[in-house]
């Protein structure tokens, strides 16, 4: 059994592994954000579009689609993970090639990917306690965001490009070594799971 989960434990540490994960999630948030892109543009021309992933009253793209929130800065936000998204792609391809980037621009990466997680999971709190409506593409956006910025997070740690303090980046790499990033990520998005099912509970079926 020790055996077995060292070798687990081995596997997650390879940049196969750690690489594949961000290439995979940035791939499902890559499409989630073309469905939400061409969404966008439907309702634009006609507002009563019956969306593919308007459900019911509560797992309605529509309802959220058609709010303010959903073009914060003037256009729809799906766009943004139309740019952002290729470049995730292109780094974990060049990643898994061998291509190591320099410190500036893995910082740089780092930077702009926790802005894009900070609006990801505001929409989500505008979603869930605003608009009172959940997307299920927006709902793949915030979890394939979450594991992109957790394994971008990882790497910068492991390879110093963060500008911790000199006792912080230590203890933070023991961290990694043990794991806890892994757990700590499990464990947000099954509470996440567990808010959305407690408040809304037998509506999402329904």
């Amino acid at each position: 059994m020790t055996s077995t989960l060292t070798r687990v434990r081995r596997l997650r540490h390879r940049a196969g592994w750690i690489y594949g994960t961000m290439l995979l999630s940035a791939v499902l948030s890559l499409i989630a954000s073309f469905v939400l892109s061409v969404d966008a543009v439907r309702l634009a021309a006609d507002p009563a579009a019956d969306l593919t992933c308007n459900i019911n009253a509560v797992l309605s793209c529509g309802t959220v689609g058609s709010s303010w929130q959903a073009h914060l800065f003037g256009f729809p936000n799906a766009f943004f993970g139309l740019v952002a998204e290729p470049v995730v792609i292109t780094v974990a391809v060049a990643s898994l090639g061998g291509v190591r980037f320099p410190r500036w621009f893995m910082l740089a990466a780092q930077t702009v990917y926790t802005l894009g997680v900070v609006f990801a999971y505001w929409l989500f709190y505008q979603s869930s306690f605003v608009i009172g409506a959940l997307c299920p593409w927006c709902l793949l956006v915030t979890v394939s965001t979450t594991l992109v910025f957790s394994t971008l997070t990882h790497v910068n740690i492991r390879d110093g490009h963060l500008p911790l303090p000199r006792r912080a980046a230590p203890a933070l790499r023991a961290a990694l070594d043990a794991d806890l990033d892994a757990i700590a990520v499990t464990i947000w998005l099954l509470a996440l799971a567990l808010l959305v099912v407690v408040k809304y509970g037998s509506a999402l079926v329904a």
